[in-house]
């Protein structure tokens, strides 16, 4: 494959010409049409409902604030646990290409296992095996349950991080890291000055990705009893007397608050993609 050089970029690869990579991103009428959806499902609702009880969006209204404090939390928890994934998943990844043969094969076991086990097993397994308090000597350190989400979310996102530090590694062509030995740079040298701050961009778009899958996964905290936006919509709606009426505005409302947050993340991966590429 033919390479040529861009000044002040660093080459990557990129899909065949014959591929329309664009073909299926979102566009900004994708929102506009789950906006609409939103709305008409609320009409209808509405048409449905008791006039003798509050509108659908007057109860909606009353709510929204909760819920989106709600939201919010599911923002932290993303957060937190991308950082803390990001962390332990770089150095995982940085042992899968350590000269060391137990630790690279230990690195490979642990990301593996992680990265094809479920995510709601994981966040079971945080949830219900990690004690609710740790005691050292006279201290004791409570672990309460969005903790232990943290940590539950964060090990998928560990073994996806250390496979994409891996790859973008195995990506850069094996002549800079001769050149480099050639030059009497130690292997920490190279990897630290020329590897890794090459590897920073083709890392970003698929990490940004990885943020935005595990944003929208942060919902399965509301299984094991985490107060975030959909256990708060459930609650929401018990208070409400169970009105069928409001399921679908509710949970429309739901989703197009996280397709607010996500989209802009999707549409800024695809433009660091096509800033970060080069001709091949």
């Amino acid at each position: 494959m033919n390479t040529t050089k861009v000044k002040n970029s660093l080459p990557v690869m990129l899909a065949p010409k014959t591929a329309r990579t664009d073909r299926f991103s979102l566009k900004p009428w994708h929102g506009l049409a789950l906006a609409t959806i939103c709305i008409l499902s609320s009409v209808t609702a509405y048409a449905a409902a008791d006039p003798a009880r509050a509108s659908v969006f007057e109860v909606l209204l009353r709510w929204v604030p909760l819920l989106l404090k709600g939201f919010v939390f599911n923002v932290v928890i993303s957060v937190f646990a991308m950082a803390f994934g990001t962390i332990v998943g770089a150095a995982l990844g940085l042992g899968q290409i350590s000269l060391s043969g137990w630790v690279r094969k230990t690195a490979w076991f642990v990301t593996q296992f992680f990265r094809n086990s479920p995510w709601l097993v994981l966040l079971f397994f945080a949830m219900f095996l990690l004690p609710f308090e740790i005691q050292i000597g006279s201290l004791v350190i409570p672990l309460p349950d969005w903790f232990k989400a943290i940590l539950g979310l964060s090990l998928p996102v560990m073994a996806n991080v250390s496979e994409i530090v891996r790859g973008a590694i195995s990506s850069l062509p094996s002549g800079q890291w001769e050149a480099a030995e050639s030059l009497a740079f130690s292997r920490n040298q190279v990897l630290w000055r020329i590897i890794l701050p090459q590897c920073v961009k083709r890392m970003l778009p698929p990490w940004m990705n990885l943020y935005s899958i595990l944003t929208m996964a942060t919902v399965l905290a509301s299984i094991v009893g985490v107060s975030e936006v959909m256990t708060l919509t459930g609650q929401a709606l018990a208070a409400e007397g169970g009105r069928s009426d409001l399921l679908i505005p509710f949970y429309s409302f739901v989703l197009f608050i996280f397709f607010i947050y996500c989209y802009p993340i999707a549409r800024w991966t695809v433009y660091l993609e096509k800033k970060f590429a080069v001709k091949t």
